[in-house]
C-alpha cells in the first residue's frame, strides 16, 4: 500500500499530487450525502407505514446520528489497525449489511428493525467520516482546508438533493391519496394497505446495499494512498503535549459540531413534514427537502473560491452563523411558501459551517488529529438528539411545528462565539 507521510512543513507540496485521492474521497463523500439525506424521505414515509407520531418520527435521525457517538471513538481504534484504505472499505461493507436489514424491517413494518438498519448504516458511516475528514484536511495547506472541505460539500450535497427525489418519487408516490383512503378503512384493510406501503423500500434499498458493496470492493483495490501523520505536524509552538484534553479548542469546537449538524438536520429532515402541517400536499412537500440542500450549493462555491483568499475561515463562519438568525426570525414570522424558503435558506447559512468549523477545530493537533477527528465525528450526534426535541415541540398544540424552530437560534449564537472567541483557545495548558 502506498504512504503518504505528511507534515505541516510539506503539505503544499502534496497537494498538487494528490489530486486523485481527493476525487476518490470525493466520491464517498457523494455517498455519504445520498445515504445521510434519504432520512429527508424516510421519516414522513415511516410516520405513515408505521403509524408514528412526530416525536417518534424523528427516531429516524436520533438511531441514524447516535451511531456516530457511539461509534467514533471506536472507528479511531479500528483505523490505527486497518488504516484509512482499508477502514473506508469496511464502513461501506457495514453500511451494506445495514441496508439489507431494510428488507426484513419492511416486511414485518417493524419500526425497531427499521432503527437499528439506521444504526448500523451510520456505524458505517462513522467509520468513514473519522477516516476521510482528517485525510481530505491533511492534503494541503490548513489555511485553505475549508476550500477543499467544501469541494466534498458540493459532492455531498449533489447526491443529497438528489436522494429525496429518488426514493421519494418511489416510496411517497400516492401518499397523500393514500392517507385520506386509510381513514375509511377498517384495521385488517389499513393494515393491508400499509403492508404494500411498506414493501416499497425493498428494491431500493436492495440496490443501495449491492451499490456500497461494489463500491467497498472498489475503494479496497483501489490506489488511494496511505497517511501517516509524522509527529513534528504538531504546533510546537503551544509546548508539548501529552493529552487531548489539552486543546480546549478542540472541546469547543466540537461544542459547534454538535449544535451545527442539529441546526442542518432540522433544516432539512423536518421540512417535508412542516410542509404537510402547512397544509401543502406531499406531491409538493417531498421535493422540500432538496430545496435546502440546493440552497447549500453558493455557499460552497463561496467557500471554494472565496476562503482564504478574500475572508478567512472563521470570518466566514460568523457572516453564515448570522445569516441562520435572521433566516430562522424571518421563517417563524411568516407564512406558506416564505417560511418554507426561509428554512430551505437555512442550507445557504449552514453550508460553510463544517469546512470552517472542522478545520478551526484539528488546528495543531499533530499526532492527536485521528483521536480529535474521532471526537468531532461524535459530536455529529447532535443530529440525533436536537431534531427529537423539535419533534417534542411541534407535538405540544401552543407551540407546533413553526414556532418549534426558535430552538435554532441559541444555536448559532453559539457557533458565532466559536467563530470569535471559541477557536482561538489553543494556547491553553490544561
Amino acid at each position: 500500500m502506498p504512504i503518504i507521510n505528511i507534515n505541516i512543513r510539506d503539505m503544499n507540496n502534496t497537494t498538487k499530487s494528490n489530486t486523485g485521492p481527493i476525487v476518490i474521497i470525493g466520491i464517498l463523500f457523494f455517498i455519504f450525502g445520498f445515504i445521510t439525506w434519504l432520512n429527508a424521505t424516510l421519516i414522513p414515509y415511516l410516520k405513515i407505514s408505521c403509524e408514528l407520531t412526530s416525536f417518534e418520527s424523528y427516531l429516524v435521525t436520533f438511531a441514524f446520528y447516535i451511531s456516530y457517538f457511539v461509534m467514533a471513538l471506536p472507528s479511531s481504534f479500528v483505523l490505527n489497525k486497518t488504516g484509512y484504505k482499508n477502514g473506508m472499505s469496511l464502513g461501506l461493507a457495514v453500511m451494506a449489511f445495514g441496508a439489507l436489514l431494510f428488507i426484513p424491517a419492511a416486511y414485518t413494518r417493524f419500526y425497531g428493525l427499521f432503527l437499528l438498519g439506521l444504526f448500523i448504516m451510520g456505524t458505517g458511516l462513522a467509520l468513514l467520516q473519522t477516516a476521510s475528514n482528517p485525510y481530505v484536511t491533511i492534503l494541503g495547506p490548513i489555511e485553505s482546508a475549508a476550500r477543499r472541505i467544501s469541494i466534498m460539500g458540493v459532492a455531498n450535497k449533489v447526491a443529497g438533493m438528489l436522494s429525496p427525489i429518488i426514493l421519494g418519487t418511489i416510496i411517497l408516490e400516492g401518499s397523500d391519496k393514500l392517507e385520506e383512503k386509510l381513514e375509511t378503512l377498517s384495521l385488517v384493510e389499513k393494515a393491508a394497505e400499509l403492508d404494500i406501503l411498506s414493501s416499497k423500500v425493498i428494491i431500493p434499498y436492495i440496490v443501495i446495499a449491492i451499490s456500497l458493496a461494489l463500491l467497498a470492493v472498489f475503494i479496497k483495490y483501489s490506489k488511494l494512498p496511505e497517511i501517516n501523520i509524522d509527529d513534528d505536524s504538531a504546533d510546537t509552538s503551544m509546548g508539548e503535549k501529552t493529552s487531548i484534553f489539552q486543546f480546549p479548542h478542540l472541546w469547543l469546537g466540537a461544542l459547534a459540531i454538535f449544535v451545527y449538524v442539529g441546526a442542518e438536520v432540522i433544516a432539512v429532515d423536518t421540512l417535508i413534514s412542516y410542509g404537510k402541517d402547512l397544509g401543502f400536499k406531499m406531491k409538493e412537500a417531498k421535493f422540500f427537502s432538496s430545496f435546502t440542500l440546493f440552497a447549500m450549493m453558493p455557499g460552497y462555491f463561496f467557500g471554494i473560491f472565496a476562503i482564504p483568499k478574500y475572508i478567512k475561515q472563521d470570518k466566514a463562519l460568523l457572516l453564515f452563523a448570522l445569516l441562520g438568525i435572521i433566516f430562522t426570525i424571518i421563517a417563524i414570522t411568516t407564512e406558506g411558501y416564505t417560511s418554507i424558503l426561509f428554512i430551505a435558506a437555512l442550507g445557504l447559512a449552514n453550508s460553510i459551517m463544517w469546512p470552517a468549523i472542522w478545520p478551526l477545530a484539528i488546528d495543531g493537533l499533530g499526532k492527536f488529529i485521528k483521536q480529535g477527528s474521532a471526537i468531532l465525528v461524535m459530536a455529529i450526534a447532535g443530529g440525533a438528539t436536537i431534531p427529537l426535541l423539535y419533534g417534542y415541540l411541534s407535538d405540544i398544540k401552543t407551540i407546533g411545528s413553526q414556532m418549534a424552530y426558535i430552538i435554532l437560534i441559541p444555536l448559532y449564537i453559539y457557533i458565532i462565539f466559536f467563530a470569535v472567541w471559541g477557536h482561538k483557545f489553543s494556547s491553553q495548558k490544561a
